[in-house]
C-alpha cells in the first residue's frame, strides 16, 4: 500500500463524513438562523427556543435522508472491506 492509496482512502473518508454530516449541520444552521431572527424581532430571549427546533429539524431530516445516508455508509464499508486484501499484502 503506497502513500498515495493512504492518502486516497483518508481523502474519501473525509468527504463521506462531509456527505453525512452537511445535511443535518445545515439544517440546524438554518433553523438557528430564522429562530435567531425570530428572537430579534420580538425580544424572546429563551434559551430552549433555540433547541427544540433544531433537534425536530435535525430528526426530520434524519427521516428524510436516513436511508440514503445509511446506504451510502454501508457502500463505503463494503468498499473499504474489500480493499483489506490487498493492505495485507
Amino acid at each position: 500500500m503506497s502513500i498515495g492509496d493512504v492518502t486516497s482512502l483518508l481523502r474519501d473518508g473525509i468527504l463521506e463524513v462531509l456527505l453525512l454530516a452537511a445535511p443535518l449541520l445545515i439544517s440546524a444552521l438554518v433553523v438557528g438562523l430564522v429562530v435567531a431572527i425570530f428572537q430579534a424581532t420580538t425580544s424572546i430571549q429563551e434559551q430552549t427556543l433555540t433547541f427544540v427546533p433544531k433537534v425536530i429539524a435535525i430528526l426530520l431530516v434524519l427521516g428524510f435522508l436516513g436511508g440514503w445516508m445509511f446506504s451510502s455508509l454501508g457502500d463505503y464499508t463494503v468498499q473499504l472491506f474489500k480493499m483489506i486484501p490487498a493492505m495485507a499484502r
